[in-house]
């Protein structure tokens, strides 16, 4: 046995008494009947039997307004993963499932990183896309963006991700540029009972879940988990297989129905994850750059209170969170701490509007260590902040028919002065179950930690003539601004009849001050820091501009009751250059590569003599040709037996078309590959 699987089976051994304790302990202190009606137990979820395509429409989200509204009510490009299609998919996380929505790019680079991106822009961060779990934003402003690695909850206990493609910047404000990706988790209420999951495979070579819930039978439910993973490498051509990923999480949430108006949530997790990786080291002093394999402690958590007023004519809510998150990576550390107050009130004043406004504070405490000298923070301890506030008014132009909204977001960071992001959009319902929408936005991505106050070097070559290292270094630059974009959006989704729904729309976004690497002057001899070197100055600047355009189309169509077929189509045109007297190095073309321009993906999904499920799906990436990653086509499949009401039994089998495929490049090495892989998992409910 390897030490990394003795490491895990300790860490199992010891949250598995964890988790007994705390069911045996919950079981003492509610009586059996707080668990009278709790929902079915059936592990299975909802039959495809149950499921009509009208009720696509008729979800209520709340990521385009902060609060509950019909799809067929939202002026906006949406889609919704439900539980059920997590279930059916197979994923084990959540850029998995992420998979399922039309327009999202997700591309794995190895075993645990990823590459997610929304209209464009993938990347290893997903730098314009704010992602949040139940409102608390994991977007961090160290690199600019989301570390995929470490954003994870029990996949049971997610009632459904909501993904808005296109800015959402009145809203959410910044960095919500390409789109915003807010996963919900159910409330305590539907949690009750029991629920024990394992499984294992060939990647995923072992994983338990556990869940525990229950109630007064009143007002007040809560629930405990705890799950952990064990996941091996993928496949390298120069068998590092520094990879590996292993993590355990726990976590609580308990609701309180205080009176019918009023709702108060306090919920809460912690987590620790080895993840594996390999990095480029580079030091003023000999040997200058090392490729380093190695697995670096990443861990944190979170407490997070909300507290809901519902009224005929007015809605309160108020919440707020604190957040901690460390890296100790092989080359940097970071730890930071997050405090977030928002507060949000919605009016309906008269019988044709409605006027939402909230204000929000953040600020976050860092604390950055230096493990080499050519990757360094300064100052090494410093506070982001951002204060923020919006107003959005929604006009009943046509009682129930015609609707328009405008709005704009103001905020200020110790990076920026004071910002605005307006937004303009017009709803036309023209039957009920059939919507035409068309949106303006102006959406910002404001500076990050990474252009404010990082020092980069890199090593290029020993000079010949005077024996002296010669490195590049970027430079913060106490000047960067914001990226700009000006969205334009139109989308149509439409019922027709009981078996046929789709969803259209189309985009175009222009930016500017784009992120770029600029020289700024010629090389020098520099003494500090010691030794002596040659030194290329450069910094992070604004130097591009570009354009994107595309389309989104996601039918789907259920012939028979026990069968359902979903297809996604997205189109993306991307168009980046220098701008007027930029001094970037050349970047634009790497950029504009780094998506795809066809995404095609088929699931269907049978239902088989009631107890037996089958999902089968396709998907098909073109090109990255910045990277020189070749289109792939690749297919999974999930088979499930759902034995009596309380078990099942499943086997997932993932990227079946080939041995392994890339994905997207990554740098130090070469490229890693996604491996063919199959897992089993039983899962038992009461």
């Amino acid at each position: 046995m390897t030490e990394g699987m003795k490491d895990f089976g300790q860490s199992l051994n010891f949250y598995r008494r964890f988790a007994t304790a705390f069911i045996l302990a919950a079981a003492q202190l509610w009586p059996a009947s707080a668990l009278a009606g709790s929902p079915s137990a059936n592990p299975g979820g909802s039959s495809l039997k149950d499921l009509s395509l009208e009720q696509l429409g008729d979800v209520e989200v709340s990521t385009a307004s902060k609060t509950p509204e019909q799809v067929w009510k939202t002026a906006a490009a949406i889609f919704v993963i439900t539980q059920d299609d997590i279930r059916r998919s197979g994923a084990r996380s959540i850029p998995e499932a992420l998979r399922l929505a039309p327009g999202v790019e997700v591309a794995r680079l190895n075993s645990d990183e990823w590459s997610i991106g929304i209209r464009g822009f993938g990347s290893r961060n997903s730098r314009s896309v704010l992602v949040l779990i139940d409102g608390r934003t994991v977007y961090t402003s160290l690199f600019a963006g989301t570390y995929w690695e470490v954003q994870d909850t029990l996949l049971q206990d997610v009632e459904r991700i909501e993904v808005i493609r296109g800015p959402g910047a009145t809203i959410w404000g910044p960095n919500a540029v390409n789109g915003v990706i807010n996963i919900i988790t159910k409330s305590s209420q539907d949690t009750h009972g029991e629920l024990v999951s394992v499984g294992g495979g060939s990647i995923e070579q072992g994983f338990f879940d556990t869940r525990y819930g229950g109630g007064n039978g009143h007002n007040f439910d809560y629930r405990g988990y705890v799950k952990g993973f064990n996941r091996g490498p993928q496949f390298h051509p120069d068998r590092g297989n520094y990879d590996r990923w292993r993590g355990i999480q726990a976590g609580f949430r308990s609701d309180w129905e205080m009176d019918p108006k009023n709702t108060f949530t306090f919920q809460g997790d912690l987590y620790r994850v080895g993840f594996g990786e390999r990095v480029t080291a580079t030091s003023y002093t000999a040997p200058y750059k090392q490729t380093l394999d190695g697995t670096a402690p990443l861990s944190g958590g979170n407490v997070l209170a909300k507290w809901k007023q519902t009224g005929a004519k007015e809605d309160l809510q108020l919440q707020a969170y604190y957040d901690r998150a460390a890296r100790h990576e092989v080359n940097f550390g970071d730890v930071r701490d997050t405090f977030d107050i928002d507060f949000l009130q919605r009016l309906r004043l008269l019988k044709r509007q409605e006027i939402s406004w909230g204000l929000g504070a953040r600020a976050i405490k860092i604390h950055d260590i230096e493990v080499f000298s050519g990757l360094t923070f300064q100052p090494s301890r410093r506070t982001d902040y951002l204060f923020s506030a919006f107003l959005q008014d929604d006009i009943d132009l046509v009682r129930d028919r015609l609707v328009l909204s405008l709005g704009s977001k103001f905020f200020r960071t110790n990076f920026t002065g004071l910002e605005l992001e307006p937004s303009a959009r017009l709803r036309w319902n023209v039957t009920p179950t059939q919507t035409l929408w068309t949106a303006f936005t102006h959406a910002l991505r404001t500076p990050s930690d990474a252009e404010h106050d990082f020092f980069l070097s890199g090593f290029i070559t020993v000079d010949p003539s005077s024996g002296l290292p010669f490195f590049a270094r970027f430079n913060p630059n106490r000047n960067f601004k914001p990226e700009q974009l000006n969205g334009y959006e139109i989308g149509y989704r439409r019922l027709l009849g009981p078996k046929f729904y789709f969803d259209l729309s189309a985009f175009y976004n222009h930016y500017s001050d784009l992120f770029s690497l600029d020289i700024t002057g010629s090389p020098f001899i520099e003494n500090s820091p010691a030794p002596t070197h040659i030194l290329l100055p450069a910094e992070f600047g604004n130097g591009l501009v570009g354009t994107t355009k595309g389309i989104e189309f996601a039918p789907e169509v259920k012939p028979i009751d026990f069968w359902r077929l979903r297809l996604a189509y997205s189109f993306l045109q991307m168009r980046i250059k220098e701008a007027p007297n930029s001094q970037d190095i050349g970047t634009a073309a790497s950029v504009e590569g780094t998506s795809p321009r066809h995404q095609v993906s088929l699931t269907s999904s049978f239902e088989i003599l009631k107890s037996f499920d089958l999902d089968l799906s396709y998907r098909y990436v073109s090109s990255l040709t910045a990277q020189q990653i070749p289109s792939y086509s690749t297919g999974d499949a999930r088979f499930a037996w759902q034995v009596g009401q309380q078990f099942e039994l499943a086997v997932v089998g993932r990227n079946l078309m080939q041995p392994h495929h890339p994905e997207f490049a990554r740098d130090p090495g070469p490229n890693s590959e996604i491996k063919r892989s199959v897992y089993g998992q039983i899962t038992w409910m009461k």
